[in-house]
């Protein structure tokens, strides 16, 4: 499962900016459900010394996003249609645990529950992103 996970993360950091940015390891994925490590370098924080909060929805979008990718092998794309975040508690520049959790998935839209956890396994975020399913040009 790691290696091929494996593919669409390296796929993300070449083909995309915040694949690059936030440094994705994968630590747990079992249907409907993956779990990333992920980074916060110094470029995302805001003049208060905590990551800006679009920031930490961009990477919730990231791993949710990722989760529909990896369950269809790459043949279908997320287009998101509504973000919605509940900001808990700041997170400051370093590493952090991002889960994605499937709620439902149609045939022509999902939605999928992103978290992100401090260093001390608090949760700082949660996003409710909902997306139409669009056809893929992931090429293999």
């Amino acid at each position: 499962m790691e290696n091929d996970l494996q593919k669409y993360l390296d796929f993300h950091k070449i083909n995309g900016g915040t694949g690059k940015l936030f440094k994705f390891e994968i630590l747990e994925y079992k249907k409907g459900f993956l779990k990333l490590k992920g980074y916060f370098p110094s470029e995302t924080i805001n003049p208060n010394g905590t990551v800006q909060g679009g920031q930490m929805n961009s990477m919730l979008d990231d791993v949710t996003s990722l989760l529909l990718i990896y369950e269809s092998k790459g043949t279908i794309y997320p287009n998101s249609t509504n973000l919605h975040s509940v900001h808990h508690r700041p997170l400051f520049e370093g590493e952090v645990l991002a889960t994605a959790q499937l709620i439902k998935k149609g045939k022509k839209i999902a939605t999928i529950k992103g978290e992100l956890f401090n260093s001390d396994g608090e949760i700082a975020a949660t996003l409710l992103h909902t997306a139409v399913i669009m056809e893929s040009n992931y090429s293999k």
